[in-house]
C-alpha cells in the first residue's frame, strides 16, 4: 500500500492532539477530518488540528473513506465507536481504556478478532524510554527475579485533571483506577510478564466531594496547561463537574 493512510479522529477534545503524531509516522498518513457531536469542539479542531472535515457523527466520518481512526472520545463511548469502526474495516488506535465494563472490553476484542481489523490500545507508557529500560534490565537478569513492583501516582496539581468534566462521573468512567491507573497496571503487568490472580482495592472520595461549586466547565473547554499551579490548592477549586462520584484516593494490591 503506497497511498497515504486516510486517518480520522473520533472525539475532538484534549486527547485529539495525538493526531499531530501523524507527521512523524513511518508510513505516509494524512488527517482527513474528525467527528464530535459538540459544535464547540468541532470549531476548536479547526484551530488545533488545522484543515480537515470536522463533522458531527461517526457515520459522516466513515463517509470520508478513512483507512484508520484515532479514538479519543469519552470512555463510555469507546465500546460502540470502536466496534462500529472495526466492523467497517477501519483500523483503530483506541485510547485506553478499551471500555468501561468487562463485557464491553470483551465485545471490542471479539469484534477485532472476528473482523481481523487491526486494533491498538494506547498504552503509551510501553514506549517510554524509562519503561523500556526497566524491562530490558529485568529481562537481562541484572536485578534477579522481580518479587514486587510498587507504584505511587499523583494526578495533577488539583481537580483540573479529572473533576471538572465527565471523568468525575462513574457512569462514564467506572473510576480512576480504570481511567488513569490503566497505564500503571499495564506497565506492571508488562514488567513482571504476568497478570494478577488476586486483587484487593479500596478508595474514597475524600477531597472533591466536599467542594460546593459544581457549575462545570464552559462548553467546549478543555484542559490546556497540564502543569498550571492555578489549580492548587484543591480545596479552592471552582467549576467542578455537577456529578462527582468517583474516588479521588484509590489503592490497589495485586498478587500476580
Amino acid at each position: 500500500m503506497n497511498a497515504p493512510l486516510r486517518v480520522g479522529v473520533v472525539g475532538l477534545g484534549a486527547r485529539s492532539s495525538i493526531a499531530h503524531h501523524l507527521a512523524s509516522v513511518t508510513h505516509p498518513a494524512v488527517l482527513v477530518g474528525g467527528c464530535d457531536p459538540n459544535p464547540a469542539m468541532r470549531e476548536r479542531a479547526t484551530r488545533t488540528l488545522g484543515e480537515g472535515q470536522w463533522v458531527a457523527t461517526l457515520d459522516e466520518l466513515l463517509g470520508l473513506s478513512i483507512d484508520a481512526a484515532i479514538v479519543t472520545s469519552p470512555d463510555d463511548t469507546h465500546e460502540d465507536v470502536t466496534c462500529s469502526l472495526l466492523e467497517a474495516g477501519v483500523a483503530v488506535f483506541l485510547e485506553k481504556p478499551i471500555a468501561i465494563t468487562i463485557e464491553g472490553a470483551d465485545r471490542v476484542l471479539e469484534t477485532a478478532y472476528r473482523t481481523r481489523t487491526p486494533l491498538y490500545v494506547g498504552h503509551n507508557m510501553r514506549h517510554m524510554d524509562v519503561v523500556r529500560t526497566l524491562r530490558r534490565v529485568i529481562q537481562e537478569g541484572r536485578i534477579g527475579e522481580v518479587k514486587a513492583i510498587w507504584c505511587r501516582h499523583f494526578v495533577g496539581n488539583g481537580g483540573d485533571y479529572y473533576f471538572k468534566d465527565w471523568h468525575a462521573d462513574r457512569s462514564r468512567t467506572t473510576g480512576l483506577l480504570l481511567q488513569k491507573a490503566a497505564h500503571d497496571i499495564d506497565v506492571m503487568n508488562w514488567l513482571s510478564d504476568s497478570v494478577p490472580t488476586r486483587v484487593v482495592a479500596m478508595g474514597d472520595l475524600m477531597v472533591y466531594g466536599a467542594l460546593v461549586d459544581r457549575s462545570g466547565q464552559s462548553d467546549g473547554a478543555v484542559m490546556e496547561d497540564w502543569f498550571s499551579f492555578d489549580n492548587w490548592p484543591p480545596e479552592t477549586q471552582t467549576g467542578l463537574n455537577p456529578v462527582i462520584d468517583v474516588e479521588d484516593l484509590s489503592m490497589l494490591l495485586a498478587r500476580q
